[in-house]
C-alpha cells in the first residue's frame, strides 16, 4: 500500500469524519500496513500516533473509549504556528532559496537537515525542535531526499552564478520597496468539454460526462494564459488570450498589470525587475520582446529591469510553484468549458497563504513573425549588465523633445 494511496483515501472520506471516525479510519489503515504502520498513517493523515494507538486498541477489543468526547471545532493544544505568528515566514526564509526539484509538483524537498533548520530557527528567536520541523514541512509538502542525478546534461555552467544574481537583484528591490515580477505563460489549453486532468467529487458511477477526443474546437480554439506575479505581496494577474502568445501579448499582460494593480501596489515606484525564462514569448533573444518592453517603458516612465534564468531551468522561475500550479489545482477535474468559466476558475484560486488573482480575458489578435530590424534595436535605451549581459539587462525610458 502506497503513502499516496491512505493520504488520497483519507482526504476524500475526512470531511464527513468526526474526532472518533478519523482515528478508527486510520486504525483500519495500521491494521492492514502491519508494523511500523501507525507512524506511517501518522505521517500521512496528520492524526497523532496517540490517537491511531488508541483506534486500534478499539478495534481490538471492540470496545469504543471512555474517552470519546468530540472537541467543538478548533479545539485542542494550538498549534507553534499560532503561538508563533512569524515562525512560518522565518522558516520560509530559510527554505525557499535552497528548494530543488521541480516546484511545481506537490513535493517540494530540501537540502537542508531538520536539525540544522531548527538550530537555525532558535538562533533567531524562534523556540522549535526538529521534530516539529519535521510535522511543519510535511504538512507543506516537504521531505528530505538524497542527492539524485538528474541535472540537465547542457545544463550552463554559470548556472548558479544566474541564480545567485537573481537572489540578489530580488533582495535588491524588496529592500527599496520597488516591485518585483515573475512573468510566463502557462501551458496553453483547449476551450470545450474536453477531459482535465485530475479528480473532484461526484456521486458514485456518476462522474462528469466529456468529449472521447481533443481535437480543438474551431469556434472555441484554445487560450494562452499569460501569468505575472508580484513576489513581494502574493498577488498575481493572469490575462488569458486567445491569439498567439507573442512577445507583444506578453508585454500587453504585463502592461495590463501595472494598470491594474502594480500602479496601485507600488504607487511610488521608479523601478521594476521582471524574472522571466529563457525562452517563449519572453525570451532573451526576442527582438520585438525588447522593442515592446522599451515602449512599455516610455509609457509608464519606469526603469525596467530584466533577469532571464538559464536554459533548461524554467521551473525554477517562482511564478511555476507560486501561481500556475495553485491555478492547476483549483481547476483540476473541471472541464473548461468556456472563456467565462476559465476566467472564473483562474480568478477564485486561493492558498492558505493568502494568494489572489486578477483574471481577465484579451481577445485581441497578435500577429506572428513580426520583423524588428537592426536599426530599431539601435534606438533602444538599453544598458546591459557585465554578467551574462544576454541575460540581465535595464531599460530607461526614452524622452522624445520637440
Amino acid at each position: 500500500m502506497s503513502r499516496e494511496t491512505i493520504k488520497e483515501r483519507y482526504n476524500l472520506i475526512k470531511p464527513f469524519l468526526n474526532e472518533k471516525e478519523k482515528r478508527l479510519f486510520a486504525a483500519t489503515e495500521v491494521s492492514v500496513i502491519g508494523r511500523g504502520g501507525i507512524s506511517l498513517v501518522s505521517r500521512e493523515t496528520g492524526i497523532s500516533r496517540r490517537a491511531i494507538a488508541l483506534g486500534c486498541k478499539e478495534l481490538k477489543t471492540g470496545k469504543i473509549s471512555d474517552k470519546n468526547e468530540i472537541r467543538k471545532e478548533g479545539g485542542g493544544r494550538k498549534s507553534i504556528i499560532y503561538k508563533d505568528p512569524t515562525l512560518m515566514k522565518a522558516l520560509d526564509s530559510l527554505i525557499d532559496p535552497v528548494t530543488y526539484g521541480d516546484p511545481e509538483s506537490p513535493l517540494r524537498w530540501t537540502s537542508k537537515s531538520l536539525r540544522k533548520i531548527a538550530e537555525a530557527l532558535t538562533e533567531m528567536g524562534h523556540k522549535i525542535s526538529h521534530t516539529t520541523v519535521a510535522e511543519i514541512l510535511h504538512e507543506l509538502g516537504y521531505s528530505l531526499q538524497v542527492n539524485q542525478k538528474a541535472l540537465e546534461e547542457t545544463c550552463h555552467p554559470e548556472r548558479d552564478e544566474q541564480f545567485e544574481h537573481i537572489n540578489e537583484k530580488v533582495k535588491e528591490y524588496q529592500l527599496k520597496g520597488q516591485p518585483v515580477i515573475s512573468v510566463d505563460t502557462k501551458k496553453k489549453e483547449l476551450v470545450g468539454n474536453f477531459k482535465n486532468a485530475g479528480s473532484e467529487l461526484c456521486r458514485k458511477g456518476k462522474p462528469e460526462k466529456v468529449l472521447n477526443h481533443d481535437f480543438m474546437i474551431p469556434e472555441l480554439g484554445k487560450v494562452s494564459p499569460y501569468g505575472i506575479y508580484d513576489i513581494s505581496n502574493n498577488l498575481g494577474s493572469v490575462n488569458v488570450g486567445i491569439s498567439h502568445d507573442t512577445a507583444e501579448f506578453a508585454v500587453e499582460s504585463i502592461r495590463r498589470w501595472w494598470y491594474t494593480m502594480g500602479k496601485e501596489t507600488f504607487p511610488s515606484a521608479t523601478d521594476l525587475l521582471i524574472t522571466a525564462d529563457c525562452g517563449g514569448s519572453n525570451g532573451y533573444r526576442g527582438k520585438l520582446w525588447k522593442t515592446e518592453l522599451q515602449k512599455l517603458v516610455n509609457e509608464i516612465g519606469l526603469n525596467i529591469e530584466v533577469s532571464h534564468f538559464p536554459p533548461g531551468t524554467s521551473k525554477w522561475n517562482k511564478i511555476e510553484h507560486r501561481l500556475f500550479a495553485s491555478i492547476s489545482q483549483n481547476w483540476r477535474g473541471k472541464p473548461l468549458i468556456s472563456h467565462e468559466v476559465i476566467i472564473n476558475l483562474i480568478g477564485s484560486t486561493t492558498t492558505k497563504t493568502g494568494l489572489k488573482i486578477n483574471c481577465q480575458l484579451d481577445d485581441k489578435i497578435y500577429q506572428k513573425g513580426i520583423k524588428i530590424s537592426d536599426e530599431e534595436m539601435a534606438k533602444l535605451n538599453i544598458i546591459r549588465h557585465d554578467f551574462h549581459g544576454e541575460w540581465n539587462y535595464k531599460f530607461s525610458p526614452i524622452y522624445l523633445t520637440d
